[in-house]
Parts: structure tokens; sequence; C-alpha cells
């Protein structure tokens, strides 16, 4: 498999579940010998720490709204739905833009080098 759809594949995985992330992520800092690949192992890290985090906070606050009386069917509720709908949204953005972004770029030298190696 190339860097590039390990790369992807890491994106991806940050982007399915955390779980999927820690799986994916913890062998690509484990085994692998790229840097480039850690490289995209750690974005996706904060990544997915950032969403995750938001995503903590929104459920804290939904928690709490709904120990109050006539919160479903308040503004309040209305303003977690739209901040959870922006967020996700929000998400699906960040890691598609990366994926595209990893997709599209060029390869580096080493890794034309060793393709050129490999086909002689």
């Amino acid at each position: 498999m190339s860097n590039r759809w390990k790369k992807v594949l890491v994106l991806l995985s940050g982007y399915i579940n955390f779980v999927a992330f820690a799986i994916v992520g913890g062998y690509i800092f484990v085994k692998s010998d790229n840097e480039d690949v850690k490289k995209t192992a750690k974005l996706t890290l904060i990544l997915t720490l950032i969403f995750t985090g938001i995503s903590a906070l929104l459920l804290i606050y939904n928690q709490f709204g709904g120990m109050f009386d006539g919160y479903y069917s308040g503004a309040a509720y209305d303003v977690y739905t739209i901040i959870s709908g922006i967020v996700a949204i929000a998400k699906a953005i960040v890691y598609a833009v990366f994926i595209i972004i990893e997709l599209v770029k060029k390869d580096d030298k080493k890794e034309v080098e060793n393709k050129k190696e490999a086909t002689d």
C-alpha cells in the first residue's frame, strides 16, 4: 500500500470513529518508518481530539439542559440541535478537505524513486 493511501486511511479512520483511529493510528505510530505518514497520523489525532472535545461539551450542555422542564421543547434545545448539525458538517468538510489534499498532492521524490526501482 502506498504512503498516500495509508494517509487517506488514517484520516478516514479519524473521521469514522475515535476507536477506529486509535487502532489504525496506533499501528501507524508503532510500525511505520515513514515520517510523512506519522505526521498525518499526528494531525489526525489533533483533529480527532478537537472534534471529540466539542462533542463532549455539547453532550454536557444537552445533559445539563435535560434536567430542566421544558428544555426539549424550548429554544435551548433548538440551539443544541443547530450547533450539533454545524459541528457534524464542519467535521465532514475538514476531513474531506484533508483527504482530497492527500489524494491530489504530488508524490515526494523518495516515493517516486522507490516506484522506479520497483519497476526495474
